[in-house]
């Protein structure tokens, strides 16, 4: 039962990631077009539990490192449940 939930529950954050992905396509291809925006970029790569966080700004650096350290926060939290 709390396996199939857990399944569920992966499933459902993985087409919400899919989704913000989308959005943020839009929104750049937008900005772009109004020729307003600026574009900054970054990401966090999840060895194990460590995450390696990168940013073309300390503010989108930042962003992402409190967004990576959420994540491995959540993933021990059901991790720790399933035991």
């Amino acid at each position: 039962m709390l396996s199939s939930s857990l399944v569920s529950i992966g499933w459902l954050m993985v087409m919400i990631g899919i989704i913000f992905i989308f959005i943020a396509v839009v929104l750049m291809i937008v900005g772009s077009m109004k020729g307003t925006g600026k574009i900054h970029g970054g990401g966090a790569v999840l060895i194990g539990p460590i995450p390696i966080v990168f940013g073309t700004s300390r503010e989108i650096f930042k962003i992402m490192l409190i967004l990576a350290i959420a994540t491995v926060t959540i993933i021990l939290i059901f991790t720790f449940l399933t035991v």
